[in-house]
């Protein structure tokens, strides 16, 4: 299985801390409502600040 990097991980965490509080924001929609949207906020923020994280797998 691919690994996530350490600060990868952190940066998730703290997007999962702030969804769970309820003042994770996506957008103009408002406050994130599912458990699944914020795990994808977390890892999109590590891509685009350079972290590792492995890439989804596609159906072949």
């Amino acid at each position: 299985m691919a690994k996530y990097s350490k600060k990868a991980q952190d940066k998730i965490e703290e997007v999962m801390h702030e969804f769970k509080e309820g003042t994770l924001k996506s957008g103009k929609n408002g406050k994130v409502t599912s458990r699944k949207q914020a795990i994808a906020i977390g890892i999109s923020e590590a891509k685009e600040a350079g972290l590792k994280v492995p890439t989804q797998k596609t159906a072949k």
